[in-house]
This record gives C-alpha cells, sequence and structure tokens, in this order.
C-alpha cells in the first residue's frame, strides 16, 4: 500500500509550522530573553517530539510496505501445479493396461501369421518332397518315401 501524498508531506508539514511557531515565538518575545529561551526550548522539545511521530510513522509505513512485498513474493514463488499421488498412479495404471493389451494383440497376430506361414511352407515342402521323389525313384521307393511322409 502506498500512502497518498497528502501523507508524504504530513511530516515536512509538521516541521515548517513547528519552524514557523519557533519564528513567530522569538519575534513576540524579544524583549524578554530568559523568557523567550524557556519557552524557545518548549518548542524544540515539541518539534522534536513532532519529528519523531513522523519518523515513527514513516517508519511504520515502510514496515508495512515490506511485509506487503514480502507476502507477495512468498505467494508468487509458491508453485501453482498441485499432483495428486492417486490421480497419477491411476492413469500411469490404465497407461501400463492399454500397452499390455495393445502387445498382446501384436504378439497374437505375430503368432498367427508365423502358424500360416508354417503351415504354407509344410505344404509346399511335401508338394515338392512328393514330386522329387515320384519322378526320382522307382515306384517302389515312391511309396515307400509316401509313407514316410505320411507318419
Amino acid at each position: 500500500m502506498i500512502p497518498n501524498s497528502t501523507y508524504r508531506r504530513s511530516p515536512f508539514r509538521i516541521a515548517v509550522a513547528t519552524a514557523t511557531l519557533l519564528v513567530l515565538l522569538t519575534a513576540c518575545e524579544k524583549n524578554d530573553a530568559s523568557a523567550g529561551q524557556a519557552k524557545l526550548n518548549d518548542v524544540a522539545q515539541q518539534a522534536g517530539q513532532k519529528l519523531d511521530q513522523a519518523a515513527s510513522y514513516v517508519g511504520q509505513q515502510v514496515d508495512n510496505a515490506s511485509t506487503a512485498t514480502q507476502q507477495s513474493l512468498d505467494s508468487a514463488s509458491k508453485p501453482s501445479i498441485n499432483i495428486d499421488p492417486s490421480a497419477l498412479a491411476s492413469s500411469a495404471h490404465a497407461n501400463l493396461q492399454g500397452a499390455a493389451s495393445a502387445t498382446q494383440a501384436a504378439l497374437g497376430h505375430a503368432a498367427a501369421m508365423t502358424g500360416t506361414g508354417l503351415e504354407s511352407a509344410g505344404r509346399k515342402l511335401q508338394e515338392w518332397s512328393s514330386q522329387n521323389a515320384a519322378s526320382s525313384a522307382a515306384p517302389s521307393d515312391a511309396s515307400d518315401a509316401q509313407k514316410q511322409m505320411d507318419k
């Protein structure tokens, strides 16, 4: 909180008023020097008190501004992100389940493709073996080879 301009001039006005009062009192009391000196001392003491009050007021305003500034800095330095551990764990668990499901589907597809490829390779090998055995061996040998393949 910044004090308005009347508060800033307040200590100055007090000092000016005190000085003016001092000048007026000394002008009025020219004839009586001892009485003037006593009054001058009283006015000086009052002026000192007013200046002390003004200094105290300024000190309070500085303290208030310092406190407000420190509070602003403290609130600005606190993180504004709040992380809920249970929500974080739940999200991580859901992500892991999704990844496991996707991995299982990919492995199943790979196994199916592998099985189909092996089945096709086995048929082609049987066809090749039977054609090769029929063309290169005697009829009795071909039937033996076919029996071996059927086992």
